[in-house]
């Protein structure tokens, strides 16, 4: 029987599901795994290698080279892929573009997910994505799904990559995250949909420091 506690953050992109997700971990010493950062890790291997997202059995062949891995360096999660870092490239906006496609194929989220659940069988982690809850551990104790003012979205995610990439525009950050939400709610393969029994944190109006209180509170609650 698997004891360990897993907490599941699913939500909308730019939502800053790893902003708490970060926070929640270091706070309870738990394992924090970015879901996110691996289809993002696999799509900068499809355009560095000009994978064609039409041809199955090239995707096939792809993801068997491809080989990730966390690790922890100043508190912070880093993600190598086939044993290069990775962490900042994954976040620039030529993956951006692509993730979403991406993760909407069979091949890729298959493999991402039985990558997820090994993690999840011997440690407590906490994990966010677009289908923790539902597909990868539809059992988690705890399921937060995170939301926000898609204008409010864009904000953040401008204010953290304009510093490195200062040609992107507010506008091309509110395309790239409309975009996105339309392929994570209406792909066929785990799309973006909030578990049933996921409790809803909208958090427009409120601060990282306030959305880490709400789940450490909801977290005591499990405890009783």
């Amino acid at each position: 029987m698997n004891n360990n506690i897993i907490v599941a953050i699913d939500g909308y992109s730019s939502c800053g599901k790893s902003t708490l997700a970060k926070a929640l971990a270091k706070k309870l010493h738990y394992i924090y795994v970015d879901s996110g950062a691996m289809y993002r890790a696999v799509t900068l291997y499809f355009l560095r290698n000009n994978i064609d997202l039409t041809n199955h059995a090239q995707i096939e062949e792809a993801l068997k080279n491809i080989h990730l891995n966390f690790h922890s360096r100043d508190y912070e999660t880093h993600i190598t892929l086939n044993d290069e870092e990775v962490s900042e490239e994954v976040r620039q906006m030529p993956v951006s573009e692509k993730v979403s496609a991406v993760a909407a194929l069979k091949e890729v989220r298959r493999e991402m997910v039985k990558q997820q659940q090994r993690m999840g069988k011997s440690k407590n982690i906490v994990m966010d994505g677009r289908d923790i809850g539902t597909a990868v551990f539809p059992h988690a104790p705890l399921k937060i799904f995170m939301t926000a003012d898609p204008k409010i979205r864009a904000e953040r995610r401008y204010n953290e990559i304009h510093a490195k990439n200062p040609e992107v525009t507010l506008e091309d950050i509110f395309e790239n995250i409309a975009h996105r939400d339309y392929q994570d709610t209406t792909r066929e393969e785990s799309p973006l949909v909030r578990a049933d029994d996921a409790i809803i944190l909208d958090n427009t109006n409120i601060t990282p420091e306030q959305q880490l209180q709400f789940a450490l509170d909801k977290i005591e609650a499990l405890k009783g």
